[in-house]
């Protein structure tokens, strides 16, 4: 696939990777970075500058929960679903997310305000049950520290 000035912005992200070893993931954080998600257009150009197959970067991209295909709300509430949280509550926060929210687990409110998605262990299990909003980290969630965390997301 030739470089077209319809490609120019996602080449100048592929670029500085190309000549990396490995240069699939880090260019997959980068488009994610510069764009907000992967699109899925971006898969062929992208597998075109590794000289990788389609199948190839649909897997990785598709393997790693935190690569979005879609992009997110302005606000992204990850509830930790692994055990330790799972065990101190974790699934009635999430119940309560979704009721407040009104959205399910993966996936983007109608208004484009927030992203609720399910997170597969923050590394704060002495703090469980965890969150992150926005990439801050919160642990030793409550069902009232979560209200108010989404009274600020509606705000």
């Amino acid at each position: 696939m030739a470089v077209s000035a319809e490609n120019a912005p996602l080449d100048a992200v592929i670029a500085p990777f190309l000549k990396e070893p490995g240069a699939l993931l880090p260019i997959l954080h980068a488009v994610q970075a510069a764009f907000g998600y992967v699109d899925d257009a971006a898969v062929p150009v992208i597998a075109d500058r590794l000289n990788l197959s389609r199948a190839d970067v649909h897997g990785v991209l598709t393997f790693y929960h935190d690569f979005r295909r879609k992009p997110a709300g302005r606000h992204v509430l990850k509830l930790c679903s692994a055990e330790a949280c799972q065990s101190m509550g974790a699934n009635d926060l999430i119940a309560q997310a979704s009721a407040r929210l009104a959205t399910p687990m993966h996936s983007t409110r109608a208004d484009g305000v927030v992203t609720l998605e399910p997170v597969y262990c923050l590394g704060l299990c002495s703090a469980a049950p965890s969150a992150m909003l926005d990439g801050q980290i919160v642990g030793r969630l409550t069902a009232a520290r979560l209200d108010t965390l989404i009274d600020g997301i509606a705000a």
